[in-house]
């Protein structure tokens, strides 16, 4: 936004926070219990620009720095996990068209500031260990075969950000239409919270991408998302806490999560998988200490104790990597102190 020659700077916490407490906290409860979010919930993020969040203001982006995102995932989360959790795989592909080939950049990149396009992941070759998904290159472009176990969005998302492992140890993104089509089959995931987040599986048999569609290589680095990655995701484990906080109305679980956070944006990267235990841990914490205060009314279907604890389970193993879990399971007692802990393949959130 502009006035004169001056950028007027949105205050974001102030427009996250409006979000939060107008819009979805107020359903978040109906959210939880709809076969899909509303339209409207993504709808009003993009109207307040956060579609764009940290792309640069001359690209159509609000230009948030790297701790004003962290704060407006955490700020919307405590609104609701479900809309948080959709409208952030939006950044997958944002961040990808802002360093992607000129075309693809120039023909996309506002659009993805708008909201006009809305982005969804699928980060099959991502995950540590041998590849579940595979880009292998054609003479027109690149063959996509394998499976995404965690797609979220679906049917609320235009374009799919896939990563998938290449040649030579690299990761190949590639940009094509949320759809169905020949190749592409999707899987409905039932899941005990966040359900109207429409997960899928996604399975690809020799889907064909064209080279036009490509968004850039890279190599892989399993280690890699131990900073900014894991941070961002900590904020949702954060912003269910901050809501369970809101509630409990105790000063005691305010500090802790003030501490949580503080630790969080401290932590190296080899510190942050710790960091992010102790958040999720804490989120569980606090969930589990909200439903008590409530008392027999917390199971209750029109209660956000309950669904807050649902969330709170969720955020033990999203975005996880063996790390995290390890040190989450060494935090439930000296019973579990030198286990490895155990790696479902391909089951991995």
């Amino acid at each position: 936004m502009t006035v004169g020659q001056h950028r007027v700077v949105p205050d974001i916490h102030a427009l996250a926070a409006d979000l939060a407490e107008r819009v979805l906290f107020p359903s978040a409860l109906a959210t939880d219990d709809a076969d899909i979010l509303p339209v409207g919930h993504l709808d009003a993020l993009a109207e307040a620009g956060f579609y764009g969040l940290f792309a640069p203001p001359e690209v159509g982006g609000i230009g948030a720095d790297f701790a004003s995102t962290c704060d407006a995932v955490e700020t919307l989360a405590s609104g609701c996990l479900t809309t948080t959790l959709v409208w952030v795989q939006h950044f997958g592909l944002l961040g990808s068209l802002l360093g992607a080939p000129p075309p693809l950049r120039d023909g996309w990149l506002a659009e993805a500031c708008r909201g006009d396009r809305r982005g969804g992941i699928a980060f099959g070759g991502l995950l540590p260990g041998p590849p579940v998904l595979t880009a292998s290159p054609t003479s027109d472009g690149w063959l996509l075969d394998g499976h995404a176990p965690w797609v979220s969005g679906w049917g609320r998302i235009d374009t799919l950000h896939v990563a998938a492992r290449g040649p030579d140890e690299t990761v190949v993104n590639l940009a094509l239409d949320a759809r169905e089509g020949p190749g592409l089959t999707i899987t409905r995931r039932p899941l005990a919270a966040v359900d109207a987040s429409s997960t899928v599986r996604a399975d690809f048999r020799a889907v064909v991408v064209p080279e036009d569609r490509l968004l850039g290589v890279a190599p892989y680095d399993p280690a890699g998302s131990l900073g900014t990655g894991l941070r961002l995701n900590g904020s949702l484990a954060l912003g269910v806490a901050r809501r369970c906080c809101h509630l409990l109305a105790s000063s005691r679980f305010d500090d802790e999560l003030a501490a949580r956070r503080t630790a969080l944006d401290a932590a190296d990267p080899g510190e942050m998988a710790n960091e992010r235990a102790k958040a999720s841990a804490f989120t569980m914490q606090a969930a589990t200490a909200l439903v008590v205060h409530a008392g027999s009314s917390s199971v209750g279907k029109d209660q956000h104790p309950q669904r807050l604890l649902r969330e709170a389970m969720f955020l033990l193993v999203f975005g996880s990597r063996p790390m995290i879990k390890q040190a989450l399971l060494d935090t439930l007692g000296p019973s579990w102190a030198g286990h490895s802990a155990p790696d479902w393949a391909g089951n991995r959130l």
